[in-house]
């Protein structure tokens, strides 16, 4: 029960990764309040974990600045939601270009904004966890737009643990490989383009929400004290092949 006490916003709560740390982060004591583009996996996930729901389209920035204003304040943020297209670099269109960026960059950027803003104000120290992927340390076929997207995201993490570190709030990314997801499931579910990736994951399988959800948490807390401004894949070793 570390987070007894605590509160987190989480976005892209209603499913996939998100989902998995909102319930792991209930388990062990968290309010939760979950941001979601859909109303009924909320309605479902406050069946689950009693959070307090808010939906939005994180692709409007200006619905996404007034959730998270209703969001605030709490005690951690999770930045989870994101969204992908599989279009070759040829033929992505700037329209999607623009959305994956609005959804995987933008958002995350805003809502950390208003967090951030209401902890400096009052003095408070605090932590973020924006849920990156290991596609922005490899320039993989047909995910030009979300490779750009994440690549932009660790970047945003190293400035945001610069500066807000100096408020005492600490901000890390977090870089899975494939997570077993709706989203990713979506993505790889051709084996022929699965097996090149599943070969070069020395323990052989991609990873399960709770694997991820697992390493967020530790960020969060105080036994990650002096973590500030890192991407820490979580890739059953795919870095190391």
């Amino acid at each position: 029960m570390e987070f007894s006490g605590k509160s987190v916003i989480v976005t892209g709560a209603g499913k996939g990764i998100g989902h998995a740390t909102a319930k792991m982060l209930a388990a062990r004591g968290a309010h939760v309040i979950a941001l979601s583009r859909s109303q009924a996996d909320l309605d479902t996930l406050a069946e689950e974990i009693g959070c307090q729901a808010i939906a939005v389209d994180l692709a409007d920035a200006g619905a996404t600045r007034r959730a998270a204003q209703d969001a605030v304040p709490a005690d951690y943020l999770v930045n989870c939601a994101g969204t992908t297209a599989l279009d070759s670099f040829l033929d992505v269109s700037a329209e999607t270009f623009d959305l994956i960026h609005a959804v995987n960059t933008r958002a995350p950027m805003i809502v950390a904004q208003e967090y951030a803003r209401d902890r400096v104000a009052k003095g408070l120290p605090g932590a973020i966890v924006n849920v990156s992927s290991m596609a922005s340390f490899y320039g993989l076929p047909d995910h030009a737009a979300y490779c750009a997207s994440k690549g932009a995201l660790d970047a945003l993490t190293r400035v945001m643990a610069n500066e807000l570190g100096r408020h005492a709030i600490r901000v890390n990314a977090v870089n899975p490989t494939v997570t077993l997801t709706p989203m990713a499931v979506k993505a790889w579910s051709d084996p022929v383009k699965s097996g090149g990736m599943l070969s070069r994951i020395p323990i052989g399988h991609f990873a399960d929400p709770d694997e991820v959800a697992e390493v967020i948490l530790f960020l969060l807390s105080d036994r990650a004290s002096m973590m500030n401004g890192v991407a820490l894949p979580v890739d059953g070793g795919f870095m190391v092949t």
